[in-house]
């Protein structure tokens, strides 16, 4: 029984070199309407003549669908209030985009009626499991189209000659093939000369923060404000989630904070080197742990710790909408509830120094932690609680 013929695909479209060549690549090897759908999460001048170059392309229609409020509010502060954080650095940028973006996209292919959805992910990637487990997970049935896994392009430098020879305008070029993923939270860099982890990344890639070196030779000192673990104002002004964020990425970049360098393992088995700059949420995860550090009771912050590197992999590696993980959400949820409160940051030179944190529901008591006379708590009785705890270490020692 031959396969039902696909009508209408729903293309997540950047207008980068993949993209633009899988929409023109597409239209020839199914032979039917494609609509681009290009989330905005953030990246700017990148959306500058879109719609104009879609159609051009081949696109029916172009969606430009603004999620940056959604982005950022729902996606970026459940990783702060987690302190998710994949392999000691990354700080899930891209991984927290993709399930978003391909939320957006089935609502799109259910509201055109499409057939099929299809991503610019790559075969050896991550991005092509976190759209597709998104994708099977709203819409069971879906067909997925998903050319780096058809067609007969072995790498970009044939993408590049294949938009050369159709005419497809691209920024990429062979001389600098590495590729970038921009949203509110990051920019990450993949590929190309990044691909030797040996070679130093060139100062002229990164885009949102200076050198260390380079950066401004002056401290400065800046009031982050939370509440339930989600930061709501800068010195003591409120910010929406994105215009929060935006202050913090520029704060951040002045100071060059944010930069991470790192050979990855990838969901798929292998491993990958990635350039990253992340200023804003760099600055939030400090302010954020040690905000945790005088509202959250020991026990409660080590169980929700225990899950730290589940709930990261999970984020990771595309199970955003999978029942355990949305059972680690209301955990995390559960325990921010008195995360309320300040705290105040140096920004230095790629450092972010905590200078000092205060909150209303405060468990820290200066009565109990000084070291001068006090009557609330009796030093003679740390002597049972040692010999209790120090019962088994003396029978062992006795054996």
């Amino acid at each position: 029984m031959s396969e039902k013929k696909i009508n209408k695909i729903v293309l997540a479209y950047s207008g980068g070199l993949d993209t633009s060549v899988m929409l023109r690549w597409i239209k020839e090897r199914y032979g039917c309407e494609v609509i681009c759908y290009c989330a905005d999460v953030g990246q700017g001048e990148e959306l500058e003549g879109l719609d104009a170059k879609a159609r051009e392309t081949g696109a029916s229609k172009l969606y430009v669908e603004d999620l940056r409020d959604e982005f950022v509010r729902e996606y970026v502060w459940t990783a702060v209030k987690a302190n998710a954080v994949y392999e000691g650095v990354y700080l899930l940028g891209t991984s927290l985009a993709r399930p978003m973006i391909a939320k957006r996209q089935i609502k799109i292919a259910r509201r055109e009626g499409a057939d099929a959805v299809a991503h610019g992910a790559t075969g050896k990637g991550n991005d092509q499991v976190r759209f597709e487990l998104t994708y099977y997970a709203l819409e069971p049935d879906i067909k997925v189209v998903a050319p780096w896994r058809e067609w007969e392009f072995k790498g970009r430098s044939d993408l590049i000659a294949y938009a050369a020879k159709h005419k497809i305008p691209v920024t990429a070029t062979a001389e600098k093939p590495y590729s970038t993923d921009r949203n509110l939270m990051h920019i990450s860099y993949e590929g190309g000369i990044l691909e030797d982890p040996w070679t130093e990344p060139p100062a002229d890639i990164f885009q949102l923060t200076k050198a260390p070196e380079e950066a401004s030779p002056e401290a400065e000192y800046v009031e982050i404000s939370f509440e339930k673990g989600e930061p709501v104002a800068i010195g003591g002004e409120a910010l929406n989630p994105v215009a929060l964020l935006e202050a913090l990425n520029r704060k951040g970049g002045e100071h060059g904070i944010g930069r991470v360098d790192l050979v990855e393992n990838r969901f798929v088995g292998m491993k990958s080197r990635g350039v990253y700059e992340t200023p804003g949420v760099t600055i939030l995860q400090t302010a954020h742990r040690a905000l945790e550090s005088i509202t959250l009771d020991r026990e409660v912050v080590r169980l929700r710790d225990s899950l730290g590197v589940k709930f990261a992999e999970s984020v990771y590696y595309g199970f955003w909408f999978a029942p355990e993980f949305e059972l680690m959400r209301k955990l995390v949820d559960e325990t921010q509830a008195g995360v309320t409160g300040d705290v105040r940051l140096k920004l230095y030179r790629g450092n972010v120094v905590v200078a000092g944190r205060r909150a209303p529901r405060s468990l820290y008591s200066e009565r109990l932690a000084t070291f001068e006379a006090d009557s609330v708590y009796n030093q003679r009785d740390a002597e049972g609680f040692i010999k209790l705890n120090a019962l088994r270490l003396r029978l062992k020692g006795m054996v």
